[in-house]
């Protein structure tokens, strides 16, 4: 039996070598490439790979916010997470959204293929370092609307910039930051942004 995949990683040389290299295994077949996380469900949905191998940080949508919709519109597309930053914080939001799967970046191909058969098989995956650090980690303590808050003042932006952006009231936007700085422990919504994407909650 073949397995479908589709890839979704925003750079293109690597992308395509990726692609390259899984289509070297006898049961492995990429269907479908993207770029960006806009693209994800709309392909899948297209080409109804039965593994999504996902980056995290994507143009556009976050490989884990794509993950949550192909679990609700595409059940039987199991999803691998692939991703750079190996952050407990990602591990623990990509298994919330659904995901059997989450690997590092720097692992070898073979892994790779191996996961993604076993993904498909209904196994979960998880990088054994990673799975080890997560269960040592503190759960996000941040809403949902406070990661959204949080991640619009990462680079700077003011609180009219992120009511604007957001279709909020800036008194809101002042409650909700005020709220992750006091739950993350620091001064100001820099340092508060800060720690959420080291921990990976953003």
């Amino acid at each position: 039996m073949t397995i479908r995949v589709l890839l979704a990683e925003d750079q293109a040389m690597m992308r395509g070598a990726l692609a390259v290299l899984l289509d070297l295994e006898d049961d492995l077949e990429v269907v479908a490439q993207v770029g960006s996380g806009t693209e994800i469900v709309p392909a899948a949905l297209a080409r109804t790979p039965d593994v999504a191998l996902l980056d995290i940080e994507l143009p556009g949508r976050s490989g884990l916010d794509a993950a949550a919709d192909l679990a609700e519109q595409l059940p039987g597309c199991r999803v691998v997470m692939v991703t750079t930053f190996g952050r407990p914080g990602y591990l623990q939001r990509a298994m919330a959204a659904g995901a059997l799967g989450f690997l590092v970046k720097d692992g070898p191909i073979e892994g790779l293929a191996d996961a993604i058969r076993r993904v498909a098989a209904g196994e979960t995956v998880v990088d054994p370092q990673l799975a080890g650090q997560a269960l040592r980690t503190v759960l996000s303590p941040l809403t949902p609307r406070e990661r959204d808050v949080l991640a619009a003042a990462e680079d700077g932006a003011t609180v009219t910039d992120i009511a604007a952006e957001l279709h909020l009231s800036a008194s809101t936007v002042r409650n909700y930051l005020s709220d992750a700085i006091g739950k993350t422990g620091t001064r100001n919504k820099t340092e508060a942004a800060l720690l959420a994407r080291r921990n990976g909650w953003l």
